[in-house]
């Protein structure tokens, strides 16, 4: 490799962070891509400028991002319905590895989605990590940017101390085509916990779970709450959290007699062994305090 460099006149150093940028800026791409789908679901209209300002992705300009995203099929069309046609050649991707496969117990199956949360007129990002077996969200995070330093790392090492790291060998962590989720700061912590990779493969439906939880935290949770500033938001995304998991009945979670159940009862009802209960990523302090509010 030594003679190689010399080639091409440059320096080891300076190879390896050129390769690091470029594995940030695929990174954020296919991340970039996701987020516009979902912005134009919300503003189907929205032009792309527009949505640069929302965003404000970090390492890309403003023309670089108009065109990137004109490139990609998102101009906005007049006088047509607006439809959006996504290209994902060169997207790496993980075989979809929940497809029909029947969940029988916790720490089997992770689903996890990254969204946007608009605080006047800056977008924020949540990223969410939820158990299949019984719907609990066992990591998150909530970020300025969408670096995976911000976004799934945070949110997974969270699973890692809530859950512990022998109870995720052989989980499945299933998302979406997100740049965030094929890094190779992600890869290296999934495999360092041994958990396989599993992805969508055709259509968003295949992270339905992850997408449906978004909505509710957002439209149950943080848009009564208000939060108007980006701390309130990791202060109040915390509580959600809480309130999700320990207060509110899952019209698919049901006992014997058919009573809804909330993620914890669940988990608990069929006597699931935890190493850290779903209470140990919350000081005692803030659990008792939301107690008292409900």
């Amino acid at each position: 490799m030594s003679v190689l460099y010399d080639a091409v006149s440059i320096k080891k150093q300076s190879f390896f962070q050129m390769k690091d940028r470029r594995e940030r800026q695929l990174d954020q791409a296919g991340q970039i891509i996701l987020l516009v789908n979902k912005i134009r679901f919300d503003h189907p209209r929205m032009s792309a400028r527009e949505i640069y300002f929302k965003i404000n992705p970090q390492r890309m300009g403003r023309d670089k991002f108009e065109a990137f995203c004109f490139e990609h099929g998102y101009r906005v069309k007049k006088h047509k319905n607006f439809r959006i046609t996504t290209d994902s050649s060169g997207v790496i991707r993980f075989p979809n590895l929940i497809k029909d496969l029947e969940v029988t117990g916790v720490n089997q199956v992770l689903v996890s989605d990254i969204t946007y949360y608009e605080i006047n007129g800056k977008f924020f990002y949540i990223t969410l990590i939820m158990d299949l077996f019984n719907r609990e969200i066992v990591g998150y995070s909530a970020s300025k940017s969408l670096r995976t330093e911000e976004t799934t790392l945070p949110a997974l090492l969270l699973v890692k101390k809530s859950q512990g790291k022998a109870a995720l060998d052989k989980t499945i962590l299933h998302s979406d085509g997100g740049g965030q989720y094929y890094s190779n700061r992600f890869k290296d912590l999934t495999g360092c916990l041994k958990m396989d990779n599993s992805m969508t493969e055709e259509s968003v439906l295949e992270n339905s779970h992850a997408e449906r939880l978004n909505g509710t935290i957002k439209n149950d949770y943080l848009y009564p709450y208000g939060p108007e500033t980006f701390e309130a938001l990791k202060k109040e995304l915390k509580r959600a959290v809480y309130m999700y998991n320990n207060e509110k009945p899952h019209k698919a979670l049901k006992d014997k007699s058919r009573r809804k159940m909330t993620p914890v009862q669940y988990r608990t009802a069929h006597s699931i062994d935890f190493e850290n209960n779903s209470m140990s990523y919350f000081p005692k302090s803030t659990e008792n305090h939301y107690q008292h509010q409900v």
